[in-house]
């Protein structure tokens, strides 16, 4: 699965971009929601996903870099989020942020930090949907791949596997096609993909590509 990252896109256009987006041939789009405090930027808000959401059948895959997310969930699912993403380092607040996603009818994944160990999250892989690893710092877009993030994804992939779990494992930051190669190899079913996306010469044939060569076959 490919969800492009709206983080990388023109912020004046964005209704414009998700109609693009239609097209491109991709799974979900992916909304990344900063606080200024949790991570050190602003970003979108509900309103903001309400504007778009009539643009596109897509799923919206939101996530949540924010603190106290438990407070805006319902907001974000009555925008038109279909997925929310939590973080593990909001620590006791996470299965309270887990149960009121799903209460509010929206599947529920959980994100962890490159400095957060995988032993922090490896007990929400059978109570989320999606298990989101995220291979850079969180904040800004344009980031080089961590590649020891390639480990988490490994850990994640067996975990799900020896607990019967069906949650989603996903990758966010710094992927481009030789790292989506990677994080595949290594066990990853989606891929959120910003700067490499937005910015191919051929956003059709880069998506083309990595579904072919990477892609082809994961289930949603």
């Amino acid at each position: 699965m490919i969800a492009p990252s709206l983080l990388a896109s023109d912020f004046g256009e964005l209704r414009r971009t998700v109609r693009r987006i239609n097209g491109w041939g991709v799974d979900r789009i992916h909304i990344d929601v900063m606080d200024g405090h949790f991570v050190p930027n602003i970003t979108f808000g509900p309103q903001m996903i309400a504007s778009i959401r009539k643009a596109t059948k897509l799923p919206f895959e939101t996530h949540l870099m924010i603190e106290n997310p438990h407070r805006y969930i319902k907001e974000f699912v009555d925008a038109g989020s279909d997925i929310v993403i939590v973080h593990c380092e909001t620590g006791r607040e996470v299965m309270k942020s887990i149960g009121l996603i799903r209460r509010f009818g929206a599947r529920a994944g959980v994100a962890i930090n490159p400095e957060t160990r995988f032993a922090a999250a490896q007990h929400y892989i059978q109570r989320v949907d999606t298990l989101l690893i995220m291979g850079v710092h969180p904040g800004f877009g344009g980031q080089k791949f961590i590649q020891g993030s390639l480990q988490k994804i490994r850990q994640a992939r067996e975990r799900a596997d020896k607990t019967g779990s069906d949650a989603l494992i996903a990758v966010d930051g710094g992927i481009d096609e030789h790292t989506g190669r990677q994080a595949v190899a290594a066990g990853a079913q989606e891929l959120v993909i910003g700067t490499a996306l937005f910015g191919a010469s051929d956003v059709h044939r880069f998506v083309k590509n990595l579904k072919k060569t990477y892609g082809a076959g994961l289930r949603q």
